[in-house]
Order: C-alpha cells, then structure tokens, then sequence
C-alpha cells in the first residue's frame, strides 16, 4: 500500500549506497524514474540492476546556476514530475571546527540549502500546473543533534559543523516550503537518517562502526534497504495528510 504506484518520481543521488535499493523499488513500481547523480553513476545502476523504468540523468544538482535550466529540459522532455526524493550531500572533510576556513564552511552551504531551495522551487511550478506533489528532502540525525566528539579516535575527525548546520537548514527549508505550496497539494517533508556508514567505511573502520553501534537503542548501525519504507511512504498517496515533518530513521539515536 504505501507505494507510488504508477507516479514519475525523481530521485537524485539515486545510484549512491542509500539511493540505490530505493532506486531498485521505485523502477518496480512507478510509471518512470529519472535517477540523478553524477557522470557514469546512474547508468551503471540502471545496466547492473537491469531497471525497465528508470532513465539515468548525468546532472550535478549542487550547481544552482545551472539547476533551472536543467529542470526545464528534464520537464520538457519527461513532463512534470510527481515527487523527488533529493539525496544528494555537500560537506567539508579533513578539518576540526578550529581549522575549518570560513569559505569553506560557505562552500557547504552554497552546495546544499542553495541548490535545493533552487531545485525545489523549480519542481513546485510543475507540480502547481499538474495537480500536486511531494517533495521528500534528506537531513541527518545530525541536523538535530550534534555529534559526540568522544566517540571518535584521535585520527578521526568528528562529523563537520558545516554538515550539521547545512542539515538543520534543511529540516527548516522543507517546513517552509510546505507552508508555501501545501494550498497547491504540493507536500514537503524530510528524513533524517541515523548512522548508516557505506560498506567501504565500514571496513575501515570496525570499531568506530561499533561505537554507533552502541549509541543507537537497537543496538546497530542501519541498511540501506531500510530507507525504503520512509521514503516510499512520504511519496506515496498513503502520506496524503502528512507535510511540513522530519521523520527520524536512526534506530533511536536521537531518542535518548
């Protein structure tokens, strides 16, 4: 039941560890599926996984100077659609809060609130001309609480501030964006999601990942299949009443 069923969705950062299985259900169930990310990505996706539905886009979506132009042809040429799932990231890394460079601090900001504000306004006209929609944003547990320092080793560097205050951003990005186009049946919510470390860091890193481990209330860190009922849910039809919300899928970490 809580599918899109038949709908156009977009999914950008749609071949990354987090898109892809919800890349996979998508093509399974919608009507067409445009996934976004950069070049060679989608389209690996889409021959390895061999998706009937799903068209890949080669398009950096954290340029806002070319977002609308590249919006426009995507419309034009797929017509609008009806949700996005917006997964893309831009952060620091390497730098502790005392040596990060303010422009780069700016740099994170300008490569995520900007683009996305820029991105969902663009999408919001189409969907005003079409009916409605719902725009599904990505936070962090990290946009609502802060990291603990203590839990990483002393090469480690802790999770950036400008990752952290960029994420908050977004939370408060999609709850105005759904007071302003909620009278046009266009629905705005975010997740957060908690640790879900890739596979390659994982590997890397055994005992950092079981110290997220233990700081969860399940006791684990998250699979990335387990994005897919959030974000099939917030999509779908089933979500028709829920806007202007950041669901926490954190196994609990930012319960405590």
């Amino acid at each position: 039941m809580n599918s899109p069923s038949g709908k156009t969705i977009w999914i950008t950062g749609g071949a990354g560890y987090l898109g892809t299985p919800t890349t996979i259900a998508l093509d399974q169930c919608c009507a067409k599926v445009l996934c976004i990310d950069l070049p060679g990505k989608a389209a690996a996706l889409v021959k390895s996984a061999n998706l009937q539905h799903t068209v890949p886009v080669e398009l950096d979506v954290n340029d806002p100077a070319t977002l609308p132009a590249a919006v426009a042809a995507l419309i034009a040429e797929h017509g609008a659609p009806d949700g996005l799932a917006h997964l893309t990231v831009a952060t620091s890394m390497g730098h502790t809060l005392e040596d990060l460079p303010a422009e780069t601090f700016q740099a994170t900001l300008d490569r995520s609130l900007v683009p996305t504000f820029v991105l969902c306004r663009e999408l919001a006209k189409s969907m005003q001309a079409s009916g409605g929609g719902s725009l599904v944003l990505f936070s962090s547990m990290y946009g609502l609480v802060p990291p603990d320092k203590h839990a990483y080793r002393e090469e480690m560097k802790p999770n950036p501030i400008d990752y952290g205050v960029s994420k908050a951003g977004m939370i408060q990005l999609a709850r105005y964006l759904a007071m302003h186009y909620g009278p046009d049946d266009i629905r705005v919510n975010c997740i957060a999601p908690g640790p879900f470390p890739n596979p390659v860091a994982q590997a890397a890193n055994p005992d950092f990942v079981n110290t997220l481990n233990q700081k969860t209330m399940l006791r684990r860190i998250g699979r990335n299949n387990e994005m897919l009922g959030p974000v099939l849910f917030l999509l779908s039809d089933q979500a028709s009443y829920v806007t202007g919300q950041t669901l926490s899928v954190d196994g609990g970490w930012t319960a405590w």
